[in-house]
């Protein structure tokens, strides 16, 4: 076995391990055990791209629905070279987990490809695109499972994938697909819905965390894609709440004791491609940024960012999960002997498929809202979901993660009982 693929198997079995946990103090019965554990359907596809210089390329995709009992399959479509099987079904377990703590009527699905999308061109990240829901057109839809953006993907994709189903279908389908850009039935806000909701749970987390705090919290960043970026800027701007200390990027790390000018730093990463040599910026090594002395870490990266190896050198209070699965099972259990409070990710970054939902409600209904209604939709949705997850924590005397996966098996359990599963 390969260490990526040990990798990868980590990642499912961290998912499976707290389903387990969460049934053990519920005392769910092993029958519904089985039932949650494995997808309800996997449907894989080889999609062929012709490349501008004329040959063909075949790459492998992928789309795994776990759990349809609270409603329709729900989850992001990611472009990225270590996508697999192993990942995409802890990804679409983590929905499916995802949604109940939302209480949004969805089930959980995700979806994939296998590629370096930084190696194609705009016209060959089309034929990609387009050629997706054309080998997956017949699992997919808007009332049987609706995609969105997710690594590497963005609205311009959902974009091609939404039209490539209209065509198919022969008629418009706006509900299909979310997070597409506004002109053509996208929510105002989804683009940034999962770095504010997650700053919204922060919110809440700080008014019970930090209670007599006098001074702006510094905050360490790893990993400034749409979510950890839009996050860093939105904290930014946060009434000197704030202060982002510390960002990473896949390539490079930078450290300024005294706090970043997010936009400027972010305006650099987007027109020079890297973020070293900002002005006052120290380069670090990723793993430093991940031990400093700050009291709210952010890993907004991929899974296993902080493991069993490097876990005892973060000092940070708090750990703010908006990527999927950034702490391993081994690494959660070092940090909360140590103290450290993690919100986790099935929380933190619930905020863009709640938009999503919001989103797919508009595009069914024919009426749209504003940015003033949707902000505060959000913030209700995040906020008491979040209270929620502590209530239960205080219940069972647990961790928020495991609370959090209590309330949300409970509401599954409920539903597949009442549908006779």
């Amino acid at each position: 076995m390969t260490i990526k693929e040990m990798e990868k198997e980590t990642a499912f079995d961290s998912a499976l391990s707290q389903l387990e946990k969460a049934c053990e103090i519920l005392q769910v019965g092993g029958d519904v055990l089985k039932v949650l554990r494995e997808p309800q359907k996997i449907t894989l596809a080889s999609i062929l791209v012709q490349l501008d210089n004329g040959s063909t390329e075949v790459f492998q995709g992928y789309r795994v629905q776990h759990n349809n009992a609270r409603g329709p399959y729900k989850g992001g479509i990611r472009f990225h070279p270590r996508v697999d099987l192993d990942e995409v079904k802890a990804l679409s377990f983590w929905m499916s987990i995802k949604t109940a703590v939302l209480d949004v009527p969805y089930g959980g699905a995700k979806g994939g490809v296998t590629v370096d999308p930084k190696k194609l061109s705009q016209k060959e990240l089309e034929r990609l695109s387009r050629g997706f829901v054309r080998q997956f057109y017949s699992v997919i839809g808007p009332d049987q499972d609706i995609p969105a953006p997710d690594v590497y993907t963005n609205s311009q994709v959902m974009a091609w994938m939404s039209d490539e189903y209209s065509t198919i279908a022969g008629k418009k389908e706006p509900a299909a697909f979310t997070g597409k850009p506004i002109e053509i039935g996208g929510s105002i806000d989804r683009d940034t819905s999962t770095s504010q909701g997650g700053v919204y749970v922060l919110e809440e987390v700080i008014k019970h965390r930090f209670k007599s705090r006098k001074k702006p919290l510094t905050v360490a960043i790893y990993g400034i894609g749409n979510v950890g970026g839009g996050a860093a800027e939105i904290l930014h701007y946060a009434n000197n709440d704030f202060k982002v200390v510390a960002l990473a990027d896949s390539k490079n790390a930078v450290y300024n004791p005294h706090g970043f000018d997010v936009p400027f730093l972010l305006a650099q990463k987007h027109e020079e491609g890297t973020i070293a040599g900002f002005k006052g910026a120290k380069e670090i090594t990723h793993e430093e940024l991940l031990t400093l002395g700050v009291d709210i870490l952010i890993p907004a990266a991929l899974e296993n960012t902080i493991t069993a190896e490097n876990a005892d050198g973060v000092q940070a209070k708090l750990i703010l999960e908006m990527a999927n699965g950034p702490v391993t099972p081994e690494a959660e259990k070092i940090l909360l002997k140590n103290g450290t409070l993690i919100v986790p990710d099935i929380l933190v970054n619930a905020g863009g498929v709640t938009v999503s939902y919001f989103e797919w409600s508009q595009n069914k209904s024919g009426f749209y809202w504003d940015s003033e209604e949707v902000q505060a939709k959000l913030a209700k949705k995040m906020k008491t979901a979040y209270k929620n997850v502590l209530e239960i924590s205080k219940t069972y005397k647990t961790d928020l993660r495991t609370a959090a996966y209590i309330l949300a098996v409970s509401k599954i359990v409920k539903a597949q009982g009442q549908l006779g599963v």
